[in-house]
């Protein structure tokens, strides 16, 4: 018996390491589309981030309950977001929230299930269905402007927002984490598609890098 089990913590650890993010065949596209400097911009991938959906009524006894164990408190507003101790619950609607974090999906979805007990509503573990992107730099926003609906100027569009928008005709949630730095949540699907529009639209950025030097007497 100890040998068997012995065995199947070694393929368990197997398939692991054979585990790929959605957008992990982009990593040198990312890299090489990045530019620094005053009109820099950077983009990378941030693979397996824990997302459970939650639907419960705002300040009701289960909503309470999913309060205690996430340390937070719910999002009250359109674009709000909570958090506290590496958990961030993000405004999906009225009943309807994103949790993302980075600890084991499987514990915090248990936690908050038994939290939920049988009251009316529900929490799913959506860690596979988005990945995470994240934006970053001075020419950040500029990049998000071809292809984003929203006025994205800072008067607006403030730190500490997220909401669901398009990109590049692709549906997301896009938060603004700071000044000059974005996480963009993509279905898996979409990941490839929407990866390669980023790069291509930090193009600009790159060839006025480029220009530069080559002015530079």
């Amino acid at each position: 018996m100890a040998e068997l089990t012995l065995v199947e913590s070694n393929a368990t650890s197997d398939l692991s390491a054979l585990r790929r993010s959605p957008a992990a065949h982009l990593a040198e596209l990312f890299e090489g589309a990045s530019v620094e400097g005053e009109r820099g911009v950077g983009l990378r991938e941030i693979p397996f981030q824990t997302m459970v959906g939650l639907r419960v009524t705002q300040a009701s006894d289960a909503a309470q309950r999913l309060e205690k164990v996430l340390g937070t408190l719910l999002p009250d507003a359109h674009g709000r977001v909570t958090a506290e101790s590496g958990r961030s619950v993000l405004w999906l609607g009225p009943d309807e929230f994103l949790v993302v974090t980075d600890e084991d999906h499987s514990q915090l979805t248990r936690a908050l299930t038994e939290a939920l007990q049988a009251d009316h509503g529900s929490v799913v573990d959506l860690s596979a269905n988005r990945t995470t992107f994240e934006l970053i730099g001075p020419s950040a926003r500029e990049v998000l402007e071809k292809g984003c609906p929203l006025d994205l100027h800072p008067r607006v569009f403030k730190e500490g927002t997220a909401v669901n928008t398009n990109i590049g005709h692709v549906p997301v949630i896009l938060w603004k984490t700071a000044p000059e730095s974005y996480r963009i949540y993509p279905r898996s699907s979409f990941a490839d598609y929407l990866g390669r529009w980023l790069a291509d639209a930090m193009g600009e950025f790159a060839a006025l890098d480029q220009f530069a030097v080559l002015e530079t007497p």
